[in-house]
């Protein structure tokens, strides 16, 4: 049985909703005001708040928050004769689940109360600050089971003792600097410096001045000397994000720290040895680039001593449950917020979603959704809306794989994914150079292939005109 708690200063609304309720599975607790209604919650411990704006003394929206600092899990009905823009506004900002205006649509009240009581979670518990500090620590840590990420797992163990330099390369989203941390967490240099530096977000002109500093007076506003990253960092590791947006001459003042291990800062001739180690990210396919002549080769083959490329997320499906109740944990404290879990549609929803955007998408996804939550229960109606054209389903999969999946195919036990990738993979060719005219260096920067595979591919399926 639901125990409910009717706060109005009318005696006359209190007993209609006593009269409404009165057939359900309900007990009805009263208060007429501030005082009575904060006494009664903690003794009562309600499953549900219906609270009128208008009372004297403290009015309603003064209660709701302090309702909110007793219990934010615990939802809100608010009511009034009074349906203000401001109120609205407030009474949503400090967590009622519901505004609903005098007099009553008594269908549509009836929904709500039901609505609000299914977000009612069965346990409710505290988060201890213990909790909350292992909740921080953990923002670091890569979140995944699958067997795409497990891969990557086992590269960084390889790699993290040596002092090799490493490219990681992935899709935007897809976690390429919670990589380079944990190669430097699991190094020698972790007790030394980690810096990350975002190539593509810092103007080239400030960047060289980021990355190797400045002697005084070296340029306009060069007041005083400053250290660059490269010394900041000295015995530990650098992260350069986005590296495929550098420019060429400032990639020959990385490749020469690489090559020798030393540099000298902007307006100085003296030569300063560091030792770092350095870690590489791009989300482009840097062949293409050197094609092209915006990315030097011999720094291409200086970075990718080792590469790591991160998978995007519809390809390991089966973190985005672990991944999303991570989300979920980590930012549902934000802004008095009581949701605590995901209804399994919503979890169908996630995973059957293409994820262009990969794990920062989702991540902002549930944000959104913990934001306009009304209850403890993120429904699917809060996921994706307009995403339609991204959502995986049984019919599209098999409408998407039927010219590809011939019959001739499909009997033909053990070649299977070969097969049907070849299939693909023609098509895929016949498109790029119909788009470029047949112009080889553009379909394979369209496709993000090196000009080399696209002619191997070419050769391999007789593409030749």
């Amino acid at each position: 049985m639901f125990k409910l708690l009717v706060v109005d200063d009318e005696q006359s609304v209190r007993y209609s909703f006593k009269k409404l309720l009165n057939s359900k599975e309900y007990t009805i607790n009263e208060a007429s005001n501030a005082e009575e209604a904060l006494a009664a919650f903690k003794k009562v411990l309600p499953h549900l708040v219906i609270l009128d704006i208008e009372m004297p003394g403290r009015d309603g929206i003064q209660v709701l928050k302090e309702l909110k600092q007793l219990s934010p899990k615990t939802p809100v009905i608010i009511i009034t004769a009074y349906g203000s823009g401001d109120r609205v506004i407030k009474a949503m900002k400090y967590g009622a689940y519901e505004y609903i205006e005098k007099p009553f649509d008594i269908p549509h009240l009836m929904n709500v109360i039901d609505e609000a009581l299914k977000t009612v979670p069965v346990t409710t518990p505290a988060e201890t600050p213990e909790k909350r500090k292992n909740r921080a620590s953990n923002d670091d840590i890569i979140i995944g089971e699958s067997a795409a990420i497990k891969e990557v797992f086992k590269l960084i163990g390889k790699v993290a003792a040596s002092d090799a330099s490493i490219l990681i390369t992935g899709e935007s989203g897809t976690g390429k600097e919670l990589v380079a941390r944990a190669i430097h967490k699991y190094s020698e240099r972790s007790s030394r410096p980690f810096i990350a530096i975002n190539c593509a977000a810092i103007p080239e002109t400030l960047l060289e001045s980021e990355l190797f500093g400045y002697e005084k007076g070296s340029f306009t506003g060069a007041e005083k000397q400053k250290a660059g990253k490269f010394e900041e960092v000295n015995n530990g590791t650098l992260f350069l994000d986005e590296i495929g947006d550098m420019s060429l001459p400032l990639q020959a003042k990385v490749l020469r720290v690489l090559q020798e291990g030393t540099f000298e800062r902007l307006g100085s001739s003296k030569i300063i040895k560091v030792n770092a180690r350095l870690v590489a990210a791009t989300n482009r396919n840097l062949e293409n680039d050197i094609l092209s002549k915006s990315f030097r080769e011999d720094l291409y083959y200086r970075l990718k001593v080792v590469t790591i490329s991160l998978p995007p997320l519809r390809m390991r499906r089966d973190d985005i449950p672990l991944l999303a109740a991570h989300f979920l944990e980590k930012h549902s404290g934000e802004s008095g917020s009581n949701v605590v879990s995901l209804h399994p549609e919503s979890i169908k929803r996630l995973c059957d979603y293409t994820w262009p955007g990969n794990i920062r998408e989702l991540e902002n996804v549930i944000k959104r959704a913990i934001i306009l939550s009304k209850g403890s229960v993120i429904g699917p109606e809060l996921l994706l809306e307009g995403a339609e054209k991204h959502i995986v389903t049984e019919n599209s999969v098999k409408e998407r794989l039927s010219s590809y999946l011939t019959d001739d195919i499909k009997l033909k036990e053990g070649e299977v994914f070969k097969l049907a990738g070849e299939e693909f993979e023609k098509d895929l060719l016949k498109w790029a150079l119909a788009k470029t005219g047949g112009n080889q260096l553009k379909a394979a920067k369209i496709l993000g292939i090196s000009r080399v595979m696209l002619h191997e591919r070419i050769e391999k399926y007789g593409l030749k005109e």
